[in-house]
């Protein structure tokens, strides 16, 4: 029974998968209709180099296996960047944007969405990491600057020994692309312990909810966004 149980489990799991990889497929199709051909293409260069070569060498098996392997697997890389690059042309320029990348950084790291806002709903969002306290900013260049040195006057309070980085999302000088934002967080020199991030996440988490008394934004509020409790609009 447990045998059939886990065999049960296994399937369903790769099911689960079998249709995220699809949807993925039809979703990147939209953006990257080319995205089928370059894949196959990838993986049939592949197994074909991988095939030439067994022959010559006179080890076509060996190889074709080989070559087979290396195919999927030159493929799934291809595939995944430019699934990737997909992903990020069509988050760029909505509201949101980059805290959904933050969500995606990795592994020690707590992201805190839209710690501060402004009617033009610009955002600065916040991640707490072995890095420090990164504060990632989406809007306009001119608004979002003050936005951003307001809640490092407001962190300064609690956190004053950590250190703080600040990006700007965007394409202009000092600015850093969408696509670049994880990439630009790893890459920040590790200079706190585990016990000191946690501490400063407890810190700030003690610091409260700035939303409820943030002026609201103009028109529809951004996806993913929520009414913090006892929050009233006004």
């Amino acid at each position: 029974m447990a045998r059939k149980a886990n065999t049960g489990s296994a399937d369903a799991a790769n099911q689960g998968r079998l249709k995220q990889i699809a949807l993925t497929y039809k979703m990147t199709r939209k953006a990257d209709p080319k995205v089928g051909l370059v894949v196959a293409g990838v993986g049939i260069v592949v197994l074909g180099v991988l095939l030439a070569i067994g022959f010559l060498i006179g080890h076509p098996v060996y190889l074709g296996i080989l070559g087979f392997v290396l195919a999927l697997l030159a493929a799934a890389i291809v595939f995944g960047r430019r699934a990737e690059r997909a992903a990020f042309g069509q988050m760029e320029g909505q509201p949101g944007a980059a805290a959904a990348v933050l969500q995606n950084v990795g592994r020690g790291w707590t992201t805190t969405p839209a710690v501060a806002m402004n009617r033009s709903q610009d955002v600065v969002h916040r991640a707490v990491g072995r890095a420090g306290i990164v504060l990632v900013a989406e809007g306009n260049p001119n608004r979002v600057k003050p936005l951003l040195a307001a809640e490092k006057k407001r962190m300064n309070r609690v956190v004053v020994d950590v250190p703080v980085t600040d990006i700007i999302v965007g394409d202009g000088e000092g600015q850093v692309p969408l696509k670049k934002v994880r990439t630009t967080m790893l890459k920040l020199p590790r200079v706190l312990t585990g016990p000191q991030v946690t501490a400063a996440n407890d810190r700030l988490r003690a610091m409260g909810d700035l939303m409820s008394n943030m002026p609201l934004p103009k028109g529809p509020m951004p996806k993913g966004m929520r009414m913090p409790r006892g929050g009233k609009m006004r």
